[in-house]
C-alpha cells in the first residue's frame, strides 16, 4: 500500500537538511510554510520521531495557519454575541467568554497537531475537538451543530485519504441534519447548514491537498537536486581518479628512465624530462576540464598514450592498428578501459607484453603477468570500481579475468553477449 492510500503523502524528510552547504536551499522549505511538517508530513512516531511537538506547533507553515484561521474563527464573533444575549448574569458571560477563547485555540492548533501525528492518531483529534463542541450545549442545545463546520475543516486538513475525509464530512453533515431536525427544524430549512458544513469541509479538503502536491514536487526536486550532487561528486570522483592515477604512473616510470638514462644518454634524458613536463601540463589541463565538465577521452589518442607508456617501462605493446571497427557509442568507452588497463599493466603486473584488442562487440586490455589475485588492489582498485561504473552506464558488461596470455584480462563486452 502508498504511503498515499495510508493517508499520508510523506512529502517532507528532516533527515536530509540540505543538499550542500553551499548550492542548495534547506530540504525543508514549502509551499505551505518553511519546515518538515505541513500537508503530507508523515508523523513523529515513524522516522521522523527527532521532530517535537513545539516545532510541530511553532513552525513557519503553523504560524501560517493560524494566521489563516482567525478568519474563520472572526464567525465566531457573531456566535458569541448570541450566546452572551442569553447568559443570565456576568458569571455566566465570563465562563462563555473564556470557553470561546479556549475553543478558538483549539480550532488554531488542531490542525499543525494533527500534522504531526500519524494517520491512525489524527482521527483522535477530530473526534476530540467534536466533543468540545458539545461544551456549547447548555447555551446552544441542539443548535451545536452551528459549531460543526470547524469540525470538518479539521478532518478535511488532516490528509486522511479522500475516501476517509468525504466519509467523515457526510457523517458530520447527516449528525448536523440530526440535531436540526431534533431543534425543530423541519422542511427546506433543513438543507443549509449541512450544506456549508460540507461544502467548506470540502473546499479545505482539496485546498489541503494542492498544498501538499506543491510540497510533494518541491520534495521531488530536492531529491533530486541531492542525486545530481552525488552522480556529480561521483563523475568528478573517477575522472581525478582516471587521469592523476595514468598521469602520474606515465610521470613516474619516464622520471625512473630518466634517472637511469641521465649519465649514460643526457639527449635521450632530457627529452625524458621534457615528456614528463608535457605529461603534467596535460594532467593540470585535464583536470581543470574535469572540474568544468567538459573533458572528452579519444580512443585514438589513449592507444598513442598507451604505446609511449609501455615503451618506457619496458613492455611489448601489441596494439591495434585501427579503431575503425569499433562502434561510435563505445569509442569513449574504450579510452578509459584502455587508459586503467594499461595503467594497471605498468602498475601491478610485472608482465612483459600488453595486447589491446577491439571488435565490434569487445574491447579487451590482457597482459603476460602475474594474473589477478584475490584481495589484490589490482582486482579491488577505485579505478576499476569508477570503470565499472561507466562500463554499467553505457549498457554494457564488465569482465576481468585471466587472459589466455597467463596474466591479467581487462574486458567489455556488449549485454548481447554471453
Amino acid at each position: 500500500m502508498s504511503d498515499r492510500d495510508r493517508g499520508t503523502l510523506n512529502i517532507m524528510n528532516p533527515d536530509v537538511e540540505r543538499v550542500t552547504a553551499d548550492r542548495a536551499e534547506p530540504a525543508d522549505r514549502d509551499e505551505f510554510g518553511t519546515g518538515p511538517l505541513g500537508p503530507g508530513y508523515q508523523g513523529p512516531y515513524g522516522r521522523d520521531s527527532d521532530v517535537t511537538l513545539w516545532r510541530a506547533l511553532t513552525f513557519p507553515g503553523a504560524r501560517k495557519w493560524y494566521f489563516g484561521g482567525i478568519f474563520a474563527l472572526a464567525w465566531l464573533v457573531f456566535l458569541g454575541v448570541e450566546y452572551f444575549s442569553r447568559v443570565p448574569n456576568i458569571w455566566v458571560g465570563l465562563g462563555v467568554g473564556f470557553f470561546l477563547v479556549v475553543f478558538a485555540a483549539a480550532f488554531e492548533i488542531c490542525v499543525p497537531l494533527t500534522w504531526w501525528l500519524r494517520p491512525e492518531h489524527r482521527i483522535w483529534v477530530v473526534l476530540g475537538f467534536w466533543a468540545l463542541t458539545l461544551g456549547f450545549w447548555p447555551i446552544m442545545q441542539w443548535s451545536v451543530a452551528g459549531t460543526w463546520a470547524f469540525v470538518g475543516t479539521i478532518a478535511a486538513m488532516s490528509m486522511f485519504t479522500m475516501r476517509t475525509t468525504a466519509g467523515l464530512v457526510a457523517l458530520i453533515a447527516l449528525m448536523a441534519v440530526g440535531f436540526e431536525y431534533c431543534g425543530g427544524v423541519r422542511g427546506p430549512d433543513l438543507v443549509p447548514l449541512p450544506a456549508i458544513i460540507a461544502s467548506i469541509s470540502m473546499m479545505m479538503a482539496g485546498f489541503s491537498r494542492q498544498i501538499a502536491t506543491v510540497n510533494e514536487l518541491r520534495a521531488t526536486q530536492h531529491r533530486m537536486a541531492a542525486l545530481a550532487v552525488e552522480e556529480e561528486r561521483g563523475r568528478v570522483a573517477r575522472d581525478i581518479h582516471d587521469i592523476l592515477g595514468h598521469s602520474l604512473t606515465v610521470i613516474t616510470v619516464k622520471a625512473e628512465l630518466a634517472g637511469r638514462l641521465v649519465e649514460r644518454d643526457a639527449i635521450r634524458a632530457k627529452a625524458e624530462i621534457n615528456d614528463v613536463e608535457q605529461l603534467s601540463r596535460a594532467a593540470l589541463t585535464d583536470v581543470r576540464a574535469t572540474v568544468a565538465g567538459y573533458r572528452d577521452v579519444n580512443v585514438v589518442s589513449e592507444l598513442a598514450n598507451a604505446r609511449a607508456v609501455l615503451e618506457a617501462a619496458g613492455i611489448t605493446a601489441d596494439l591495434p592498428t585501427t579503431t575503425d571497427t569499433l562502434p561510435a557509442e563505445y569509442r569513449e568507452l574504450a579510452g578509459w578501459i584502455i587508459r586503467e588497463g594499461v595503467t594497471n599493466v605498468v602498475r601491478h603486473s610485472g608482465a612483459t607484453l600488453c595486447r589491446v584488442r577491439m571488435s565490434p562487440d569487445m574491447i579487451e586490455v590482457a597482459d603476460d603477468g602475474t594474473g589477478p589475485q584475490s584481495g589484490s588492489a589490482h582486482c579491488h582498485a577505485n579505478g576499476l570500481d569508477g570503470l565499472r561504473e561507466r562500463v554499467e552506464a553505457a549498457g554494457a558488461l564488465l569482465r576481468i579475468g585471466t587472459s589466455d596470455l597467463g596474466g591479467f584480462s581487462l574486458q567489455i563486452r556488449s549485454k548481447g553477449l554471453t
